[in-house]
């Protein structure tokens, strides 16, 4: 089956949406589909406002024609809301395409607090957005649960997943740093609310692998903080796995696959008690949620570390990929689901 995947997010970038589509490129190839996707590499781009690393494509309509050069998909799926999204989501109205979407970012509560716009202008947008899509993917029932409250339809829960191979506890290397690690991985940029782990006074290290726009000013006011700086995802396990407690301050997240990742590495988690750490933590076993960050900090380094790398084995890429299959629809209306390929030998 030729499915066609739109994202204005790719490589290089580093974020939840690359790391989703790169596992289910690979688990939906070895099954013997065809996934073409479409980004903006091979096109010419600009930077986007307030974080230069992020480029957009800048003849988004020419680029995708290229792309998929004159084939109609199979299913399609458009991954971001950027200048890509927008025109696949134009030409599958123009030729009468279904599609499904997903929704990946909370960008009404980031654009607020980046740029200052009012969240009530960019979920207008998002409602028209989403509006001729067949199905919304969103992460968790909580996320489905507030977009639907902003008036968002045919929303439906598709989760995300760990490669449990990849991430694992394995032999704990010692890091060169006083223990206890309280370890934070991710981009460094505002929204994700890094002052209020970084301001804690607690024992040991704070350790932030990642980088981003706030990078240089985080280094200035935390000096005593050990920034390791941009880091391979194939090499993050073994600082997730020699790290004491993950700390994940977001309260902007809809899912926070760095969890997932540190908890299949036997790591606690302390956050917040909000959306993300809601749909991945649990209570008492694979981490702690309390409105005190510290606290919780201090509480997550009391769990045993076996029980939390068990949890984490009920959340493969396989199951996410199967439940990624079921979602999709054909592109064609007149095409019954059933004339597609949906699960060749190798997928059951």
């Amino acid at each position: 089956m030729r499915i066609v995947l739109v994202s204005d997010a790719w490589h290089p970038q580093v974020n939840g949406v690359v790391h989703t589509w790169t596992y289910m490129q690979q688990v939906l190839t070895a099954w013997g589909h065809e996934l073409l996707i479409v980004s903006p590499a091979g096109s010419r781009t600009v930077p986007t406002p307030s974080e230069p690393d992020v480029r957009l494509c800048i003849e988004p309509r020419r680029h995708l024609l290229r792309t998929l050069d004159g084939r109609e998909p199979d299913t399609l799926h458009i991954a971001t809301e950027g200048p890509l999204g927008l025109a696949a989501r134009r030409l599958a109205r123009q030729r009468g395409w279904h599609h499904t979407t997903s929704f990946h970012t909370m960008f009404p509560d980031y654009l607020q607090a980046r740029l200052g716009i009012p969240a009530s202008l960019t979920w207008r947008f998002m409602r028209w957005f989403h509006r001729p899509s067949q199905r919304v993917l969103v992460p968790t029932p909580t996320v489905r649960d507030k977009l639907a409250a902003h008036g968002l339809r045919n929303l439906h829960v598709w989760a995300r997943g760990v490669d449990t191979e990849a991430f694992r506890p394995g032999k704990r290397e010692p890091l060169p740093y006083p223990g206890p690690v309280f370890l934070s991985v991710g981009r460094l940029a505002k929204e994700k609310n890094l002052d209020a782990f970084l301001s804690l006074d607690l024992p040991g290290t704070k350790l932030v692998v990642g980088g981003g726009p706030d990078e240089a000013r985080l280094r200035r006011k935390y000096p005593d903080t050990v920034f390791a700086g941009m880091t391979p995802h194939d090499r993050l396990a073994r600082y997730y796995a020699a790290a004491d407690v993950f700390v994940f301050p977001s309260l902007t997240d809809t899912f926070g696959l760095v969890m997932l990742e540190a908890i299949a590495c036997g790591t606690p988690v302390a956050a917040y008690r909000s959306e993300a750490p809601l749909a991945v933590v649990r209570e008492g076993l694979t981490g702690i949620l309390h409105e005190d960050l510290r606290q919780a900090c201090l509480r997550a380094l009391e769990l045993p570390r076996e029980a939390v790398r068990q949890e984490a084995l009920r959340h493969g890429w396989t199951a996410i990929a199967h439940r990624l299959l079921e979602l999709q629809v054909p592109a064609n209306p007149a095409l019954a689901r059933e004339e597609l390929d949906w699960y060749p030998q190798g997928a059951a």
